[in-house]
């Protein structure tokens, strides 16, 4: 269904191939807009915009004639920034969005789902892949459910009529100088909402993933769900045949191996995934793969990330992914690394993610469950270890 603010307008995705931006250009697209967008790389987020014009290059091209929509990550290419284009987005409907620190892409999946499968025709942008909904966004007619960032402050400046907070953690020590600054933040944003969702009991049904998290992130859904008005026994059937999101928890079986895959990058999220694994696999050894992401996280929650990562039986460190931020050398995963042997644990440090994928399977027995954790080019491990191991099929 068109949307009058987009009809006509020629819209160019700087950083069309991340997670995001891919996914407002294709409900851009289907709104009415004509769209196209350059990226540095291919990724497989582009895959869904097919008949879309992108252009890889290795700097940010925008055409004459195009309107830009800017990725947060390209801070210098003058247009319209991420942030405001998504308000324009949820403006033109009636929203739920979802934010808080862990949890808001499973949660605002879940949601999406959940109105999908009841018949709501919902839209959707998530930043994560939802292969039962078979992309990361969708152009329903009926509610439009956002995942929003804090990490750049997106999600404090859009107009929720449902606005959902799953939990509030600091993590991105470089945006936010305190934890009581980013709890106020929340305050602020979700005094602006029609109705709001904090602090939901969690789920007490059945549901196909694993974990007290997401039993908590089922808690929130089914609370967006009623106040959205799809019946409670509607809304608690579709939560639990909801199987999860690209990269959260995404299980592949190699032969006699378990391969998990997750973004978990932060300490909570870390210990909340390995008590996941422990819950589906009791009894069988967890070797865990994790990539430090980002400077400032690295520097601040070392000592914290060791703990969560110790409650793994055998632990590999690479060096930090940097992402938008410049190195530093007295900042590197070998932080982990200590915190870990100051815990009296035994640790692996390979720098480099292809090494310390193969040393991983080298190591894999049979009966063994293997994690992979982190939020940056370590997501390339897995299809290291599944060639390694044997290509095996996904659940």
């Amino acid at each position: 269904m068109p949307a009058p603010e987009l009809e006509g307008r020629r819209l160019w995705f700087v950083g069309i191939g991340g997670a995001g931006l891919s996914a407002y250009a294709q409900l851009a697209q289907a709104w009415g807009a004509e769209v196209g967008g350059w990226d540095r790389v291919a990724t497989p987020y582009l895959d869904a915009l097919e008949g879309i014009e992108v252009e890889i290059s290795p700097e940010p091209v925008v055409p004459a004639g195009w309107e830009a929509v800017v990725s947060s990550a390209y801070p210098a290419v003058p247009g319209l920034r991420r942030a405001e284009f998504l308000g324009e987005l949820v403006r033109a409907r009636r929203s739920i969005v979802v934010g808080g620190t862990h949890g808001k892409g499973t949660t605002a999946a879940m949601i999406a789902f959940a109105l999908h499968e009841s018949g709501g025709d919902p839209a959707w942008l998530i930043g994560a892949p939802v292969p039962q909904l078979g992309s990361n966004a969708g152009a329903g007619a009926g509610w439009l459910v956002v995942e929003g960032d804090e990490s750049d402050r997106t999600v404090f400046s859009l107009p929720a009529e449902i606005a959902v907070v799953t939990n509030v953690d600091l993590d991105h020590h470089s945006e936010f100088r305190s934890l009581g600054e980013l709890e106020a933040e929340f305050d602020r944003w979700t005094a602006t909402a029609d109705q709001v969702v904090r602090g939901a009991p969690p789920f007490e049904g059945a549901l196909a993933l694993p974990g007290a998290h997401n039993r908590l992130n089922a808690g929130a859904a089914l609370a967006a769900l009623e106040l959205a008005g799809v019946p409670r026994a509607d809304a608690a059937k579709a939560l639990g045949r909801f199987t999860g999101t690209g990269r959260r928890f995404e299980v592949s079986l190699l032969g006699k191996v378990t391969l998990v895959d997750d973004y978990a990058h932060h300490p909570a999220e870390i210990e909340a995934t390995i008590a996941a694994a422990r819950e589906a696999y009791p009894g069988q050894r967890l070797r865990a793969l994790f990539q430090p992401h980002l400077v400032s996280r690295t520097r601040h929650l070392s000592r914290e990330l060791a703990a969560a990562l110790a409650e793994a039986d055998d632990i590999v460190v690479t060096d930090v992914y940097l992402a938008r931020e410049q190195a530093d050398a007295a900042v590197t995963g070998k932080l982990v690394v200590d915190a870990l042997s100051d815990l009296g644990r035994l640790v692996v440090w390979i720098p480099g993610v292809e090494d310390a994928a193969a040393y991983l399977s080298r190591r894999a027995e049979p009966g063994d469950v293997l994690l992979v954790l982190g939020a940056g080019s370590v997501d390339a491990a897995p299809a290291l270890i599944r060639e390694q191991l044997g290509e095996g099929r996904r659940r």
